[in-house]
């Protein structure tokens, strides 16, 4: 694919995350602020090894790629799932238009996945760019996957200072009770 048509795609691309993160890009520091530049750091990186994709699909680093990517299904689908329907999301949460519809809950979610993570749409996130990055490891890659990393990881943070906001000391007890994004280990 030329540089054109990838600049385009990724221009294009950036314009819809730019419309959906729109209130959260009015708001520094949110955690959807944080979000929208992982989504941003992930966006250049497909962009960047969408040649690869399929090239060599049997490559130690194909490999690792389809695992990451195939595991990075597991925490969106159970953690969205998790959220509407335990979660009471609500139309609109005081104080904070800039939350997506499923994330506007109004009870503290601690069962099923997020019994083991507390951010598993973020977990998600990671595999995603870890996953897309072993498409064709290369420094930029490399320089695109942490920046989305360190992104996911403000995002995380700024998500908990708002729920710890909103939830109050339930919260804070259940962060000592799980991990940020790996079950057991991180």
């Amino acid at each position: 694919m030329g540089y054109i048509i990838k600049l385009i795609a990724f221009v294009l691309l950036s314009v819809c995350l730019i419309w959906i993160s729109r209130d959260s890009l009015h708001v520094p520091r949110s955690h959807g602020f944080f979000r929208f530049f992982s989504w941003e750091f992930i966006l250049a990186l497909f962009v960047f090894n969408v040649d690869s994709w399929f090239r060599d699909i049997f490559s130690w680093h194909q490999v690792i790629s389809w695992f990451l990517l195939i595991i990075s299904i597991i925490p969106l689908v159970f953690g969205v799932r998790s959220l509407t329907g335990q979660g009471n999301p609500v139309e609109k949460r005081f104080g904070e238009p800039q939350l997506l519809s499923f994330e506007k809950t109004t009870s503290l979610v601690d069962t099923g996945i997020y019994h083991y993570i507390r951010h598993p749409l973020y977990s998600s996130l990671l595999f995603l760019a870890w996953g897309i990055f072993f498409k064709i490891p290369s420094l930029l890659g490399a320089l695109f996957a942490m920046a989305a990393t360190l992104s996911l990881l403000a995002t995380a943070k700024a998500d908990e200072t708002e729920c710890i906001l909103f939830f109050g000391p339930a919260y804070e007890a259940y962060m000592k009770k799980t991990k940020r994004f790996i079950p057991f280990l991180l």
